[in-house]
């Protein structure tokens, strides 16, 4: 392959110099994974067979209302568990052929070429990723997105290892406006439906932070306020996404949209955003993005040859996955 010796460094080195931006890029084209950024919720694990999550999923039995000398209860408390969830991978690759390192020669001319390639596997990655956070975790390696997260019919399936049909602290919160409610999702009913949902995850002073909502429900909220009442987040829409603000169950929770052009089961792109007819009430405190340390949206070595190709490719790497440590405080409106 007659090409200049250093192409191979020239690659390698305009994909690293990207792998850091394109991890932080996943994170801010998501509003959920861009919350979890700020909240410190973005934490890499070294390695083992699974992704460990640690889950406090009873109460400490030993309080006692006691006087003087009466007995106390020192038996000791089974309070912690933990969930595994599998790691998922996920890579995209850059090719360049032979022919076209000769009739883009030079350094710069390279990079140039390469640099439209390298954005394009930047959105992809960013859009596939961020469609996966949201999936049910059915399809073939892919991550355990929200609806496996944060079921509509919470009472069955296995999560992390643990049974929900047999572990009621294992269920989220889910609220069917027609089976539910009585009726379908409206203008004039969402902001019930919505203070009906966000009033069964409080506890004290920890509840939900953030609404994400697809084209649909996002819309029926925004048509039920009235222009005066419409209060906008400006820290949450400085970050790119459509936001307002829900003030309920003691507290005031930023409502994103998560859909627009990706939010329609017919995109063109094939890349969906938050599904249809849905409005999730997260509490990120206990909802994680748990990346490997090693393969966060970086390029893989060595470098791949076509050994019957007159070509190189590249791959950039992914390995991880969503886990979560406490599902009660979750919720989902749905249909």
């Amino acid at each position: 392959m007659a090409v200049s010796p250093g192409l191979n460094e020239v690659v390698t080195t305009t994909l690293r110099n990207r792998s850091g931006k394109l991890a932080d890029n996943v994170s801010r084209n998501n509003a959920l994974l861009n919350r979890l950024r700020e909240r410190g919720k973005v934490k890499t694990f070294a390695g083992g067979r699974s992704i460990v999550q640690e889950i406090e999923y009873a109460m400490n039995g030993t309080y006692r209302r006691y006087s003087g000398y009466e007995v106390l209860n020192i038996a000791p408390s089974d309070v912690m568990t933990a969930a595994e969830f599998p790691i998922r991978q996920a890579a995209v690759a850059v090719s360049i052929s032979g022919l076209e390192m000769l009739q883009n020669s030079g350094k710069e001319a390279v990079i140039d070429l390469l640099e439209s390639r390298i954005g394009n596997a930047e959105r992809t990655f960013m859009n596939s990723l961020s469609s996966d956070i949201y999936s049910d975790g059915t399809a073939s390696g892919q991550i355990t997105g929200l609806q496996a997260l944060i079921a509509n019919s919470p009472g069955s399936g296995t999560i992390g290892g643990i049974d929900r049909g047999t572990w009621q602290f294992w269920r989220n919160i889910s609220f069917s406006a027609v089976s539910d409610g009585g009726a379908a999702v409206t203008s004039a009913n969402v902001q019930s439906y919505m203070n009906r949902v966000a009033i069964q995850l409080v506890r004290g002073n920890d509840g939900p932070d953030l609404i994400v909502a697809d084209n649909n429900y996002y819309r029926l909220y925004l048509e039920s306020l009235q222009a005066i009442q419409r209060v906008t987040d400006e820290r949450t829409a400085a970050a790119g996404f459509a936001a307002l603000k829900y003030y309920g169950a003691g507290r005031s929770i930023d409502v994103v949209l998560d859909g627009g052009f990706q939010g329609f089961s017919t995109d063109p792109g094939g890349v969906g955003g938050a599904p249809t007819d849905r409005m999730y009430f997260l509490n990120t405190n206990y909802i994680h993005y748990r990346p490997h340390r090693d393969r966060n949206m970086v390029p893989l070595d060595p470098d791949r040859f076509s050994v019957n190709q007159d070509a190189m490719v590249k791959l950039i790497g992914w390995a991880g996955n969503m886990t979560l440590s406490n599902a009660r405080l979750q919720g989902v409106l749905r249909a």
